[in-house]
């Protein structure tokens, strides 16, 4: 199965793509869309959506996996990124592929048996179970194990 990550962000959304088969996994490619931040809210949003729709158009994924947004202590920024979030299912949607949402609490546990694991234990646990992935921003890493978590889970049924 090919799994695509998401870490939504109006400003910088990362993504993933890795195969997984059983207990193995592969990694394939990773990166971030980079909407230009002086555009208006409707055009970054359009960027996401075309970003998105050309990684599934490349990659043909199988299913994929997007981190559920909390509110903030600013309720603005909350709907600025569920919008963000939203660009980023209708891109995957509109190509019948299943979108499965799991809250940072069930990623972290996924990863690592921790709901409150740190920042640095994901990325450990990114680089041991996906050695050939070397993410080069926090959101990269973070689509990366939203992916790899989707993989845990459809395998072994957290």
């Amino acid at each position: 199965m090919r799994i695509l990550g998401i870490d939504p962000g109006l400003l910088h959304t990362g993504w993933a793509v890795i195969e997984s088969n059983g207990s193995a996994r592969k990694y394939i490619a990773s990166g971030v869309i980079l909407p230009n931040a002086k555009l208006t809210l409707a055009q970054r949003l359009a960027e996401i959506f075309r970003g998105v729709s050309e990684l599934c158009e490349t990659f043909q994924p199988d299913a994929c996996s997007i981190e559920v947004i909390f509110v903030n202590v600013n309720p603005k920024t909350t709907l600025v990124l569920g919008q963000a979030r939203a660009a980023a299912i209708v891109a995957v949607a509109a190509r019948d592929i299943p979108v499965f949402e799991y809250e940072p609490n069930k990623i972290k546990k996924a990863l690592t048996s921790a709901g409150h694991a740190s920042k640095e234990q994901i990325d450990k646990m990114v680089r041991i179970l996906l050695p050939a992935a070397n993410p080069k921003t926090p959101d990269e890493a973070d689509a990366i194990a939203i992916a790899l978590a989707h993989s845990n889970m459809t395998t072994f049924r957290f």
